[in-house]
């Protein structure tokens, strides 16, 4: 039998069922991919019991333990180590004020219609912008769906990735994602890297966010929705602190973000 006739005939079956899966019944985590598996069967029939459809759950039986995303993850510590000097270098944070300046000038008229929708001015969203993707130069490369669903599986932060992972099928079955759709290691998407529940609750228009305008204004509706009530970064931590827990991320992305404001 063909790959994709087996997995709509595991997306059929899933289909079938009819009963709601409680906390106690979820599947189980696991540590390597020897679960995997059997983990994303008993997932398929958790995800069809919180509305995910037909096409979702082909997606998700379509799915492989994404070991590289696992390495990252692995590693993510060291990626915000060391003092918000050190990480800025590391992450060009001089580069990314100039060339945030230039396009605030080469888009003011994008820039100025979101903030009047937002209330969010164009700095923070470029430092944002610059920090995630290099302004779009680098959206990653491994699969969206795969990704997610592989950290929602390990057990490491599987209480934070599950929801993510549900949002990621409901997405599928909207045709926002697909099985075929890349991003970044933790199933980020688009120029500013959304998880795929962000991208379901705070999206905007199409959701369509490898297109930049749609993806700075989500990402300002992000920002108002978590307390941006105008004004520089520097005096909305709060909302910032909503984009990243990290406090090296925080701090540079308002230092960028005011910057480039000032210009």
């Amino acid at each position: 039998m063909a790959f994709r006739a087996r997995m709509r005939l595991w997306a059929a079956a899933a289909m079938t069922l009819a009963f709601s899966v409680g906390a106690a019944d979820a599947a189980s985590c696991g540590k390597d991919a020897s679960g995997f598996e059997a983990w994303k069967r008993q997932f398929a029939q958790e995800a069809q019991a919180e509305g995910v459809k037909a096409k979702g759950l082909e997606a998700l039986a379509g799915t492989s333990y994404a070991t590289a995303t696992i390495k990252v993850d692995r590693a993510v510590k060291k990626a915000f180590s060391g003092d918000v000097e050190a990480f800025m270098k590391r992450r060009g944070g001089a580069t990314i004020i100039s060339k945030g300046r230039q396009l605030k000038k080469a888009n003011a008229a994008m820039f100025a219609d979101i903030e009047r929708r937002y209330g969010v001015p164009a700095g923070p969203l470029l430092a944002i912008w610059g920090m995630e993707t290099g302004f779009g130069a680098a959206m990653g490369k491994q699969n969206t769906i795969s990704a997610i669903v592989t950290l929602a599986y390990d057990c490491r932060r599987p209480e934070f990735f599950r929801p993510h992972a549900i949002a990621a099928l409901k997405l599928v079955d909207r045709g926002v994602l697909s099985s075929s759709t890349v991003g970044a290691a933790h199933g980020e998407y688009g120029h500013t890297q959304f998880l795929p529940g962000n991208i379901l609750n705070y999206g905007v228009g199409n959701m369509n966010l490898k297109d930049k305008a749609t993806a700075l204004a989500s990402t300002a509706n992000f920002l108002r929705s978590h307390g941006y009530s105008g004004g520089p970064a520097s005096a909305n931590r709060g909302a910032i602190a909503g984009w990243n827990s990290a406090s090296v991320y925080q701090q540079a992305i308002i230092i960028m973000a005011d910057a480039i404001d000032r210009d």
